[in-house]
């Protein structure tokens, strides 16, 4: 169940809520939530920036340099744009016809369009989307913090690098530290608006990561340490052309939000403010994208690895290179930690309203709310600790589901046009999106399939 759900019990006149005929009328019907949050006036418009920003930047942000690597820097940097005009556009079509059908969830408005079973595809697509993308949240963590061994070689963590091998330097107990005493706490808030100090923060720790980066890269142009990137991508043959369709996933991934949109628009103060919200949010994390992107694929060329975190493991060939190290890889898991509880929200609510769809909502259930929260957070923990190769099925689950929830499921809504207020270019777009999302997940799952195949039969 969401908040959308909740029965009218009295208006409250601090939020600044119109009729739902008008085109900036909020989601959720006036004093819906006054039941639950009497003394909530409605989040800031700057608190709706930093949650829906801290949405967008999760663990995409590490694999963008890598996409320069395929496509150069000229049209890398040219999709990362034309993935953010993209990305708007979709959710302002779920907006619109959120109004027009009076939804005040996204699972809500797929279940008006498609029924019952189109509500349940969504639902089921935010599972698969946001526990695959917590899973590797904390396996990232513990291989920061901790260390891994799972490429075969023992890459010591931060804390060993510190303190040496002890017991309490181990993946599990440093784990389970983070998970008792950061992610449980923060998991714990009913309100989406409550985490906007978090947010804030987490997007600062990003902007830290992007800073150290920049002047490391700053400092070896001056020293002549860096060759010329590539501009263009290299395309000699058939293969090399496909496999430009391959960084598409990965973009869709980086800017999905889609499944946060309606909480952070239905706590909004000034529910007019969304779009501005929207935008300056894209416009931030594009800003963030485009740098690390940029300077990323400056400082490590062709040698950038898919997770550009591991880059950091090596001498930088620069002064206090295991400092600035240890800095980026601690400041990015601190913006995980943080970026957990956002990701984490949307996820209980669909499970919830997956499990119990007729059940009272679940802010108002305190068991149910705690039961919820016990079951998924043991279930990531236990799939950090003992899935530690859960790379692959990421690239296959995680990247489909993202494509569906930013992409296609937005288009399938404008094409239905339940209530005929789509527009010929809303059609248009809408079809291109479906196409550009289905043709390129095809190219990429082929890719990564055959690239599999390709070096298991090495290995035997």
């Amino acid at each position: 169940m969401t908040i959308g759900n909740l029965a009218p019990k009295k208006e409250k006149k601090s939020r600044k809520s119109k009729g739902v005929i008008d085109e900036n009328a909020p989601l959720l019907p006036k004093g819906q939530e006054d039941v639950v949050f009497d003394e909530f006036n409605g989040a800031s418009f700057t608190g709706a920036v930093f949650n829906l920003s801290t949405t967008i930047v999760g663990a995409g942000i590490m694999a963008l340099p890598a996409t320069m690597k395929v496509l150069g820097l000229v049209l890398g940097i040219s999709m990362i744009i034309f993935m953010a005009f993209l990305t708007e556009a979709s959710i302002e079509l779920i907006l619109r016809f959120s109004r027009a059908g009076k939804s005040a969830s996204y699972g809500g408005l797929m279940g008006e369009a498609f029924g019952k079973y189109g509500k349940v595809l969504l639902q089921i697509s935010v599972l698969v989307n946001n526990l695959g993308v917590l899973i590797v949240y904390m396996i990232i963590i513990g291989d920061v913090l901790s260390g891994t061994s799972s490429s075969g070689v023992h890459h010591a963590g931060v804390l060993e690098g510190w303190f040496g091998e002890h017991w309490w330097t181990g993946r599990a107990i440093i784990l389970l530290v983070t998970t008792l005493g950061i992610f449980a706490p923060l998991s714990s808030f009913k309100r989406i608006d409550s985490l906007s100090f978090t947010s804030a923060l987490s997007v600062a720790l990003a902007v830290v990561f992007l800073v150290i980066t920049v002047g490391i890269t700053v400092v070896k142009l001056f020293n002549g340490s860096i060759a010329m990137p590539r501009l263009l991508p290299d395309v000699t043959n058939v293969s090399s052309f496909f496999k430009l369709f391959t960084v598409v996933p990965v973009l869709v991934t980086a800017y999905i939000c889609h499944y946060n949109v309606h909480s952070i628009h239905n706590e909004l103060e000034d529910s007019t403010q969304i779009r501005g919200v929207v935008q300056t949010s894209l416009a931030l994390c594009s800003s963030v994208y485009i740098m690390t992107s940029l300077f990323g694929f400056l400082l490590f060329g062709d040698g950038t690895l898919d997770d550009v975190l591991a880059n950091f493991d090596t001498n930088l060939g620069i002064p206090y290179s295991s400092v600035l190290n240890d800095a980026v890889r601690v400041s990015y898991a601190a913006h995980l930690m943080l970026v957990f509880p956002i990701v984490f929200f949307p996820l209980r609510l669909n499970l919830d309203g997956l499990l119990f769809p007729s059940a009272r909502p679940l802010v108002l259930d305190n068991m149910r709310f705690a039961l919820v929260t016990i079951g998924l957070i043991s279930v990531i923990f236990l799939g950090a600790n003992f899935i530690p190769s859960i790379w692959d099925a990421f690239q296959f689950t995680g990247a489909t589901a993202a494509v569906c929830l930013g992409f296609i499921f937005p288009a399938a809504i404008t094409l239905k046009d339940r209530h005929n207020i789509a527009t010929k270019k809303d059609k248009i777009l809408s079809v291109f999106m479906i196409v550009l999302a289905v043709f390129s997940n095809v190219v990429a799952i082929y890719s990564d399939a055959y690239a599999l195949f390709k070096n298991s039969s090495r290995r035997e």
